[in-house]
């Protein structure tokens, strides 16, 4: 797992190198420092040579302006690597979404997965800096100044080795104890992210319903879910601090106290005894940066952990080895057909699906809540794979042909319509990025969005917000369509579509189709019998199966379902 994320450190792998090697360059002029004091005091203090002294402190100087050059470019570089490392994560992370099918995306919320790619990657690559810098500095200056100490005298040092075992001890139950909470802490942001997405996108909502409170109530409980596992963690990892204060203050009060007898004894000098103390202070600090890099990779496992989830979810729709790339007409044979969104589950979503549906034909889908007709439509341009049977597009199955190439001959608007930042025309070309003015021009008088477009001051160019909020649900649901034409597409679905717009622009959108799109095959899913009365052929589905297929007048005279539908809509109407 550390391996697979490591891997995308790639071209910051040489900058990654050199931060170590500068960390080392002010370490090992930084532990010089001591040691110089100590001639300088025993040397040129104690003997009253002053030249000693301006010698020994030209020398601490210049290992001083070193050391602070060393430390300058290593955190320059630790910044520059760990950003960049952190940018290609994320660039991973977004890439390998973009290829999730959407059994693949129903695995993961779309709140977890912003998590993923600001929280858990920000947490890394802050772990990646400390390791580079850190990592190396801590266990370097430890090294080095217990090396000093033992030189300096052996027997005084002593005294570090039992508070390293000491701090070994408590590191490791804290590490233990937090890392737990940690993996809990950044599941419970996921649902904080939930909450404030939801009350965002759906602000208009909340308003209409007045219920500014229950959702700041409900804002509370994930936010302070948070901050009770995080106080829950940082309650462990705050007994850090206190054993790190107890064994620095019992190193100096042992040294201090033992090192005074060996110099009235006269085996420790002035100099040595201050070099000591210095280094005690050296060993300390790093003990105390070795226990936040513990901290913080604590921290950071539990994220690799969620970001390593996505990097390894397995793709289940994928090219075979030697893809078709062209759709030859708009043909559609459903043999058989059955599909389960839960492979484990005992039913299917969809059972025994047949129907041959011709290029060019306008097919109508009609059933209730749950009857699957969304499934239905999306098998067509393989957003799923079916469970069992044969399902054929332009005369070849749908698992021979390139993803890219199936789905852009399948134009698909989906029940929920979705517009975003930017221009209508930019919008628009979602559809054709090459698509001129006039084509965008002809597929809005197409979906009778032109009417409305015209109307707007800046025209096609008027700028959409978010989400589509400064458009209607009927003027939002007709540039969806426009959007689509503009792939040209063989196969075109409009999974209720048209909900939103009056039955007039409904008819004028249908007629359009016909005369402008023949050779076209159209899917039309609604809960409008006059959306659908004039389909070639009326697909009815019930519970996942096909209830009845035929036109309208025959549906009415042989299907149930059909007949209660248009009595409840049509004579109901009229009462």
């Amino acid at each position: 797992m550390i391996k697979r994320i490591l891997s995308y450190v790639q071209e910051y792998k040489k900058t990654s190198l050199l931060t170590p090697l500068f960390m080392v360059g002010e370490v090992m002029m930084e532990i010089s420092l001591p040691f110089l004091m100590s001639f300088i005091i025993d040397d040129g203090v104690n003997k009253g040579d002053m030249s000693k002294v301006l010698f020994y402190g030209i020398i601490m100087f210049i290992c001083a302006l070193l050391s602070l050059l060393c430390g300058a470019l290593a955190g320059k570089l630790a910044a520059y690597a760990s950003g960049g490392f952190a940018k290609n994560v994320r660039k991973a992370v977004f890439y390998k979404v973009q290829d999730f099918s959407f059994k693949n995306i129903d695995k993961f919320s779309t709140s977890g997965l912003v998590t993923r790619l600001s929280t858990d990657i920000t947490n890394i690559q802050n772990a990646y800096q400390m390791v580079l810098r850190m990592c190396i500095r801590a266990p370097l200056t430890l090294i080095c100044a217990m090396c000093m100490t033992f030189y300096i005298n052996a027997s005084l040092a002593t005294v570090f080795l039992y508070a390293i075992i000491f701090l070994g001890i408590v590191l490791f139950f804290i590490t233990k104890s937090a890392h737990a909470m940690f993996e809990d802490v950044f599941n419970k942001y996921d649902d904080l992210n939930a909450s404030i997405q939801e009350n965002i996108t759906n602000m208009r909502v909340v308003k209409a319903y007045v219920k500014e409170k229950e959702e700041t109530v409900k804002f509370k409980k994930a936010s302070y879910a948070v901050y009770n596992l995080f106080k829950k963690a940082e309650n462990i990892i705050i007994f850090n601090t206190p054993a790190m204060q107890l064994s620095m203050y019992a190193c100096i009060i042992f040294i201090s106290w033992i090192g005074a007898k060996m110099i009235v004894g006269g085996t420790l000098t002035t100099g040595e005894m201050m070099s000591m103390l210095t280094y005690t202070t050296n060993i300390l600090m790093s003990l105390m940066m070795l226990s936040m890099i513990f901290v913080m990779l604590t921290m950071s496992f539990a994220s690799i952990k969620r970001i390593d989830e996505v990097l390894c979810e397995k793709i289940d729709l994928v090219n075979p080895e030697n893809p078709i790339h062209e759709l030859e007409d708009g043909s559609i044979e459903f043999d058989h057909v059955c599909f389960k969104y839960n492979l484990d589950g005992p039913n299917n979503n969809l059972d025994d699906i047949c129907v041959s549906i011709k290029s060019g034909e306008t097919i109508g889908i009609l059933g209730g809540t749950g009857s699957a007709k969304s499934t239905f439509v999306q098998l067509i341009p393989r957003l799923y794979d079916i469970t069992s049977g044969s399902l054929k597009v332009g005369g070849h199955d749908v698992k021979e042909y390139d993803l890219v190439s199936l789905r852009n001959e399948v134009s698909m608007v989906l029940q929920k319509n979705v517009l975003f930042s930017g221009t209508i025309k930019e919008n628009l070309r979602w559809g054709n990025l090459e698509a001129t003015d006039e084509e965008i021009v002809a597929a809005c008088h197409q979906a009778c969005a032109d009417e409305f477009i015209e109307k707007m001051p800046d025209k096609y160019d008027t700028y959409i917000e978010q989400g589509g909020s400064n458009v209607s649900g009927g003027q939002k649901q007709r540039l969806c369509i426009a959007r689509a034409l503009l792939k040209k597409p063989k196969i075109l679905i409009l999974d209720d579509s048209t909900s939103a717009v009056d039955t007039g622009t409904d008819a004028m959108i249908r007629k359009a189709f016909k005369e402008e799109l023949p050779q076209t095959t159209k899917l039309i899913i609604s809960q409008r019998i006059s959306s659908l009365e004039d389909a070639d052929r009326i697909i009815v589905l019930n519970d996942g199966k096909i209830d009845g297929i035929g036109n309208h007048e025959e549906l009415l005279q042989n299907n149930t379902i059909y007949q209660e539908v248009y009595d409840t809509q049509v004579k109901g109407g009229k009462k």
